[in-house]
């Protein structure tokens, strides 16, 4: 499960507002009838965190973070309270160590060849062996097309159908662990680092990267979740403070995400290097 990504939270809610409902060609989305407002745009509220009640996932936010993703997160915690939330922490999903695991399955090749087939319409281009044999200088992406086509099914147990998350019975568990939590302690959102890690860096991919948080709950649950910029590092790299909601709650993380983006202002523009100065000839 994927989502849009903007400048802004207010750039990637005008997406949202694109992109949200029925859809023929994806039956999954009839779900959403009934549930999507008439405007995602109407909820950019500076003021969201003002009472808000933010659980801090310990078992996430806590899992061997880099220490200045540490330091940023904790940052955020105490900019969320100077905002006007109540920051609940830690909060305790039961079994979720249990839950999280054996979530992964692979449609990957039936997604692929589906999309070669519906839009790309190449007769040499059908397969993921086709896009394997055109090649790629990029040895992860090499490797994660070969794991990707040999993989179908749920990866760790096989036996378990996948189905989605209305159905499957080990995403609908989990989702309901974290929401029962949730309603528990009337929290309007659970917050983590997106990555406990910097990003890493393209020239050394292979090395830096570490894995991520906002793998491992939303795109499993079917439960919302918004990444906004919670600083850099010293070295200048960006982190993300994400916000998990309850099924349709995107209305809820929409202010949220962007009552905390404008109060904390931490974006910075793509291009931070200064032009080039020349010198003038005397």
């Amino acid at each position: 499960m994927v989502g849009p990504m903007g400048r802004t939270v207010e750039d990637a809610t005008k997406i949202l507002e694109i992109i949200a409902g029925y859809d023929a060609d994806d039956p999954l989305t009839k779900n959403s009838n009934g549930n999507i407002p008439l405007t995602y745009t109407q909820f950019l509220d500076s003021n969201a965190l003002v009472g808000a009640r933010i659980g801090v996932l310990r078992e996430l936010s806590d899992d061997n973070p880099n220490p200045e993703i540490k330091r940023l997160f904790e940052q955020s915690l105490l900019d969320m309270d100077s905002l006007g939330a109540t920051v609940v922490a830690p909060i305790v999903v039961p079994d979720f160590a249990s839950l999280k695991e054996n979530q992964w399955c692979a449609p990957f090749r039936e997604d692929v060849e589906g999309f070669l087939a519906n839009y790309v319409k190449n007769d040499s281009i059908k397969t993921i062996e086709d896009i394997i044999k055109v090649g790629s200088t990029s040895k992860f992406a090499k490797e994660r097309l070969l794991r990707n086509a040999e993989h179908t099914g749920r990866w760790e147990d096989s036996e378990i159908p996948c189905l989605d998350a209305y159905s499957d019975v080990r995403r609908v568990a989990f989702r309901e662990a974290i929401e029962n939590v949730m309603d528990s302690l009337n929290l309007d959102a659970i917050v983590y680092p997106s990555w406990n890690n910097p990003p890493a860096r393209i020239d050394r991919f292979q090395e830096e990267y570490l894995g991520d948080n906002n793998q491992i709950i939303s795109p499993h649950t079917g439960q919302p979740a918004f990444t906004v910029p919670m600083g850099f590092t010293a070295k200048n790299l960006p982190a993300g403070l994400q916000f998990l909601g309850k099924m349709y709650d995107e209305p809820i993380l929409i202010g949220l995400a962007y009552s905390y983006e404008q109060g904390t202002k931490h974006r910075k523009t793509p291009n931070l290097q200064k032009a080039p100065t020349h010198n003038k000839p005397e």
